[in-house]
């Protein structure tokens, strides 16, 4: 039996149910893709993450990819190679691609919802089929010749890789060496090494194509004075699609890792031995700003990749608390001759699995709202409208959380899950050990969960002046204000009360920052806040999102549907109460932390750590 668990229930309750996709599916921009059209690629992909593509996810653990440092390149599993093809060959992948390269445009909410179910399944599967989705923005951002290109990628199927990371410059992506040289012909040399590089080098694709950071002769320091450059591991006739000459793109190294080991994560060298020839992308020189397209989409993916490890590792550990029978009823447990019961009796593993419950489906309502908000700016873009300005402001809040949170909860809360396991849990027999190793990566890739706090702090919060801020706070006040006496009264006190908390920390960090005006110091009470205000917000909106989706449930309940469905609208309602209780009162103690910061941590000498 496959180790991948779908909650498709909770999956289409998100997208009909709470959201109201069907209000958009089969409209406007996304006319043809209607909610029959919906269900039949959330049917397709379910079946394809469960039998075609989860089995290959276990063998490639234990059987990775072979690199050869005499020829540089890179043999994968042949289980892997023939789940990859099966994904490919169904052509699922199409809902990344606009219409004018092929695709079938559906709403980000769709999208996400699908990838779910592939990163559950089968994360390396998502990532080695990156390269539909960078040749989106590259027909959307290229010049005539690269827009071509992007033709090419979605039509060969040619791989893509984002090269930022450098050996000496990690996270301070403005301290990159990586040069580029124009020649006379108009293109560009590139030299230099770039790190961590996913997807740099396999055996599924004919061709890759590299988005690489680079800074000019002669542009100026920082991060300002980077460039984006498409570079190919072959040189490509764009009138025939056919492959020249071997590009001077070289992987030098490929990671040994602690997880995800399926995933070729890549030393990339450039302009070694010959010339890496490359063309500026848009022939303009924006490469911050351009790649940060990618890197909002890679921050999404890696979300909804937590999210659903952990929604796959809590159904696994669901299904073994059913099982298992291992001691008395609690209130029986001095009577030698009590009857054993299943470990799902005892209190302490319904705590757990509730948590992880709450958890997943709070923070899949998470990654699918954000979706919905993306759903209205895509259609906006496609049917050349200006945007919404909250909406943008609102979808680059919650990016962060997305990432960083739900990073954070599911490789926290995995643990949990493997502790249900027992010992057993500690084997290979069950997923949890490698769901919780090829976990870990979330909170570290395309930005740390530290990286992801600064952000929403200093660019997210006090850059936008706090405009989307003060939006999501006012929805969470006005729901957490309704129907007091209501049946979730308690729970929208509750709610209330962590919105005071969470604005408490907000308003200390704001003070600290207006004191460092006079004491440049106090930034460093900023600093020990950021991660926690990120954590604390997210924790917050899950919250909030989870008695949204309760309200709901209550309404459904109202109308005696069927018995399947009571027992799914009833749980709803039990983790939001259960979150509502046990998560959102700890905010306050963050507050009083929080307010209690100085810089007493920054005075600890190094030799006394």
């Amino acid at each position: 039996m496959s180790h991948y668990k779908s909650n498709r229930r909770d999956i289409e309750f998100n997208l009909f149910e709470f959201l109201r996709r069907d209000e958009v599916l089969g409209h406007g921009a996304y006319e043809e893709m209607d909610v029959e059209s919906a269900r039949a690629l959330l049917d397709e992909m379910e079946r394809l993450s469960e039998h075609d593509l989860a089995d290959a996810m276990i063998d490639s653990d234990r059987n990775p990819p072979v690199f050869d440092p005499a020829t540089h390149s890179v043999t994968m599993p042949e289980s892997f190679k023939k789940a990859q093809h099966a994904y490919m060959d169904s052509e699922m992948w199409r809902v990344d691609v606009p219409a004018e390269l092929g695709g079938t445009p559906a709403p980000a909410s769709l999208r996400w919802a699908l990838n779910e179910m592939l990163l559950g399944a089968n994360p390396a599967v998502h990532i080695f089929a990156a390269g539909p989705g960078f040749a989106n923005m590259l027909f959307h951002n290229g010049t005539e010749d690269q827009k071509r290109l992007a033709q090419l990628m979605v039509d060969k199927r040619w791989g893509a890789t984002m090269c930022l990371t450098e050996p000496d410059a990690g996270s301070d992506v403005g301290a990159g060496r990586t040069r580029a040289v124009q020649q006379e012909d108009g293109t560009w040399h590139l030299t230099g090494v770039k790190r961590f590089i996913t997807s740099a080098e396999h055996d599924m694709t004919d061709n890759i194509v590299h988005f690489v950071l680079a800074r000019p002769a002669g542009a100026g320091a920082g991060t300002k004075g980077l460039s984006l450059f498409i570079v190919n591991k072959f040189d490509v006739d764009l009138d025939t699609g056919e492959l020249g000459e071997r590009n001077g793109a070289f992987v030098t190294n490929v990671e040994h890792k602690m997880g995800l080991k399926a995933s070729t994560t890549c030393e990339l060298t450039f302009g070694d031995s010959i010339p890496a020839v490359g063309t500026l992308l848009g022939d303009v020189h924006d490469g911050i700003a351009q790649m940060f397209l990618i890197i909002e989409n890679a921050r999404m993916m890696v979300g909804t990749k937590a999210i659903a490890t952990l929604s796959t590792g809590y159904l696994n550990a669901l299904e073994y608390a059913k099982e298992r029978i291992q001691g008395p009823d609690l209130t029986r447990a001095t009577d030698k001759t009590a009857p054993r019961v299943t470990i799902l009796k005892h209190p302490e593993v319904r705590r757990s699995l509730m948590m992880q419950k709450a958890y997943v489906e709070g923070m899949r309502a998470l990654v699918l709202y954000t979706a919905s908000i993306q759903d209205g700016l895509h259609a906006a873009a496609l049917d050349g409208r200006e945007p919404d300005s909250i909406a943008e402001r609102l979808n680059d809040l919650l990016l962060p959380l997305v990432k960083g949170v739900g990073s954070e909860r599911s490789y926290a809360l995995l643990a949990d899950a493997l502790q249900i396991f027992g010992g057993s849990g500690y084997l290979q027999e069950y997923p949890l050990e490698q769901y919780i190793r090829d976990a870990k990566i979330d909170t570290l890739y395309e930005g740390t969960t530290a990286i992801q706090g600064m952000d929403f702090f200093f660019r997210k919060i006090v850059r936008d002046q706090g405009q989307a801020l003060t939006e999501l706070n006012s929805q969470i006040e006005k729901f957490a204000g309704t129907d007091p006496t209501g049946p979730l009264g308690a729970e929208r006190a509750l709610l209330g009360h962590a919105l005071a908390d969470v604005q408490a920390i907000v308003g200390t960090m704001v003070s600290a920052i207006t004191d460092a005006m006079g004491e440049p110091e106090q930034m460093y009470r900023v600093g020990q806040n950021t991660t926690r205000l990120l954590m604390a917000t997210g924790d917050l909106v899950i919250g909030w999102l989870l008695l949204r989706q309760a309200e709901v449930a209550l309404f459904a309940l109202e109308g005696n549907p069927p018995a399947r469905d009571a027992a799914f609208y009833r749980g709803k309602v039990a983790a939001a109460r259960f979150y509502a209780t046990q998560v959102l009162p700890t905010l306050h103690a963050q507050r009083v932390i929080a307010e209690g910061v100085d810089n007493s941590l920054m005075s600890v000498g190094e030799d006394e750590f």
